[in-house]
């Protein structure tokens, strides 16, 4: 299928791996242009490397720190416009409630929800005037089923589940859409280090570990396995198409079936 995105230009942040390198390279494969914000050019240069055999120009790397102002503002003026704005970046760790500090609320409301609003408050007004554009913020089902174990940061994927539907309401009558996915548990960099950190035995093999995961902190799941990263990166890629323009104040779960309730 052609979606019709060769001379699209998107942002995708959180690009240099995991799911926003995956949905990066997707996007390329698809023709458009990928900037790619890093706060490391040595990590920059590992991710357009991994890119290089299909990327052929069509890939921009930054350095620029979207989680603070001074970052976002920086890539804002190297890039003034965009055709696409992928809200990618964003951390997570497993604490107890009563250990997680002002400082963890304000860090992870810092780069999971601000970081996003900041580009979109920058990029969603040139969408509007040239009447075309896509806005996406990568959330999570933790947004909906708050993890006991990880309420701060199921507290930012609600938040993005607010911007993004009350964004999409200021853009009745154009050709501007902004939606939310919702990926489930994904395969990605710092995933195995996550899933010893609450298992019961951290030393176990790592297919039980994960097995074990998902029998008892997902058990919802129909899928019962982690998602890979293309998984999500197909659906966010139809989503900036201009073949989804139907598609708009959406929250699509792509979390293998583990939220039992129509979001």
């Amino acid at each position: 299928m052609d979606l019709k995105l060769t001379g699209k230009t998107a942002l995708v942040t959180g690009s240099t791996a995991g799911i926003g390198l995956a949905i990066a390279k997707r996007l390329i494969e698809e023709g458009a242009t990928v900037i790619m914000p890093g706060r490391s050019q040595t990590k920059l240069d590992e991710a357009t490397k991994e890119l290089e055999g299909i990327a052929k120009g069509k890939v921009r790397p930054i350095v620029a720190d979207v989680a603070t102002a001074e970052g976002a503002k920086a890539l804002v003026d190297a890039v003034p416009d965009v055709d696409i704005l992928i809200n990618n970046l964003g951390i997570y760790e497993s604490k107890p409630f009563e250990d997680i500090t002002d400082d963890d609320w304000r860090r992870f409301f810092e780069i999971n929800v601000l970081s996003g609003a900041r580009l979109a408050r920058s990029y969603f007004p040139g969408m509007l005037k040239r009447d075309w554009g896509r806005v996406i913020f990568i959330a999570s089902e933790s947004g909906v089923l708050v993890p006991t174990d990880m309420i701060h940061y199921g507290m930012t994927k609600t938040a993005q589940l607010s911007i993004s539907r009350g964004l999409a309401g200021l853009t009745k009558g154009t050709n501007v859409t902004v939606n939310t996915v919702m990926p489930g548990t994904t395969r990605s960099e710092g995933i195995e280090d996550f899933l010893k950190s609450v298992a019961a035995d951290p030393t176990a093999p790592m297919k039980d570990i994960e097995a074990q995961f998902f029998a008892k902190d997902r058990s919802s799941s129909l899928i019962q396995r982690m998602i890979e990263a293309d998984e999500i990166a197909t659906l966010v890629a139809y989503v900036a198409s201009p073949l989804s323009a139907a598609t708009n104040g959406a929250a699509l779960r792509v979390d293998g079936g583990i939220t039992p309730t129509i979001v």
